[in-house]
């Protein structure tokens, strides 16, 4: 005797405005109150955007108001120096976003109209196929759909589609098509907020509140309780990099890094320097471990040993350019990366 197969709640696409309906309907009553939807804008949306991108919502909220505050368009953003951008980003991390930030600013400062399609804001700095969806659909009104990491789990366990990915690009490529044949025509911004919100706040990684989802009766793996099989992407295990710091005080100056000349995303960032200048000289009879600080950056695990010198000599009193004696007013100044500004922080209250 053969046994019935359980239909897909979504049998057919086009059939599929009742799911639209109750996920339209649960997000206006209980979507959160954030910043960036109280009298949104255009500008609003693509700062918030750009945050947002590998960023959790918690750790955007107090910098998306102070940036909002300082930078309230995106004139006053365009003629700001790189310098004061960064600074408002410190923190955040991933600073290239807050240079493409930039640099798009003076773009849309000298715009008649914004470009309204996904393939123009594609060309614009920092901009791929995630923030032109979102800010064109958002802002703009336009039917794009988005598809980021959280769209990517709530498809695939909809769907529950047993393809596995070799990453979630690939996965967020292969799905777009579905995200875009789902996407509501008449809200197309608040369907993709909608879509975002049921990812982050319901259809979570492990524990998904398939009990409370407002669409579980459209999910074929909420409905038997499978939903955390879903998606399948391979794993891969990140690269381990093991640096030393130094901790060089001179009376109440700290010696920071950073590599002015770079092109990389710490361009100006300082750090607690990975080598010291040549003119240093000390012996090992004056160093100290302060302990290893673990952080990760991508895909790779850093463990940064920080090495306290506690006595050296200088055959020349000036520095190279990249380095910089701090004292705490000063490195309040200037842009410190995130987790060496907490570690500095740290440190320095065992020094007191």
């Amino acid at each position: 005797m053969k046994k019935n197969k359980t239909k897909h709640p979504l049998p057919r696409l086009e059939d599929s405005s009742g799911f639209r309906s109750s996920l339209l309907a649960w997000y206006d009553e209980y979507k959160r109150d954030l910043p960036w939807r109280a009298k949104p804008s255009l500008y609003k949306t693509v700062i918030s955007e750009f945050m947002l991108q590998q960023t959790r919502v918690s750790t955007v909220l107090p910098y998306f108001d102070r940036w909002v505050n300082k930078f309230p368009d995106f004139q006053t953003l365009a003629v700001a120096s790189e310098e004061k951008v960064v600074k408002a980003w410190e923190g955040l991390g991933y600073y290239s976003r807050a240079r493409n930030l930039h640099k798009l600013a003076k773009i849309a400062s000298i715009w008649k109209t914004p470009p309204e399609t996904v393939k123009e804001w594609k060309k614009l700095p920092g901009v791929g196929p995630y923030i032109a969806a979102a800010v064109t659909s958002i802002a703009l009104e336009k039917p794009e759909a988005v598809c980021d990491g959280n769209l990517v789990r709530v498809l695939t366990r909809i769907f529950a589609i047993k393809e596995e990915y070799k990453d979630g690009a690939t996965a967020q490529k292969k799905l777009h098509p579905l995200a875009q044949s789902l996407i509501d025509h008449h809200r197309s911004g608040d369907y993709n907020q909608a879509m975002m919100e049921l990812g982050a706040t319901v259809c979570h990684r492990q524990s998904p509140l398939c009990l409370t989802c407002p669409v579980v009766n459209f999910c074929e793996s909420g409905r038997v309780g499978h939903a955390e099989n879903f998606p399948k992407i391979q794993k891969k295990k990140n690269r381990k990099k093991s640096i030393q710091r130094y901790w060089v005080e001179n009376e109440d100056f700290l010696l920071l890094y950073s590599d002015l000349n770079s092109k990389n995303k710490l361009k100006g960032i300082y750090e607690l320097p990975h080598q010291l200048p040549e003119s240093f000289q000390y012996s090992s009879g004056n160093i100290e471990s302060l302990g290893i600080r673990k952080r990760t950056i991508g895909n790779v695990d850093y463990e940064e040993e920080i090495i306290r010198i506690s006595a050296f000599t200088k055959e020349s009193s000036q520095l190279d350019s990249d380095y910089l004696w701090a004292d705490s007013e000063k490195r309040k100044e200037i842009s410190l990366s995130g987790p060496h500004r907490k570690w500095i922080e740290e440190i320095s209250l065992r020094f007191l």
